[in-house]
């Protein structure tokens, strides 16, 4: 994969961790290891291409239904 390619799926993964943490009320780094324990990171890396063309707030909500549907509690 080329350098660009995981430059920006890092800062797109940090941006929705961040406002993950800003929605429920999470520090980023209580954010980021929600999201990985419950397999979001996969979820982005997986489907960066599809997910970077929806809005923002569509992408969070996608990635937060996936969270739940995996045993994630947080609403």
């Amino acid at each position: 994969m080329e350098r660009d390619m995981i430059k920006d799926k890092a800062e797109y993964l940090m941006a929705l961790i961040s406002n993950f943490a800003k929605n429920h009320g999470l520090n980023v780094f209580q954010s980021y290891r929600y999201v990985k324990r419950y397999g979001g990171i996969e979820l982005v890396d997986e489907h960066y291409e599809i997910m970077h063309t929806l809005s923002f707030a569509e992408a969070l909500d996608m990635l937060v239904n996936y969270l739940k549907r995996q045993g994630g509690k947080i609403e």
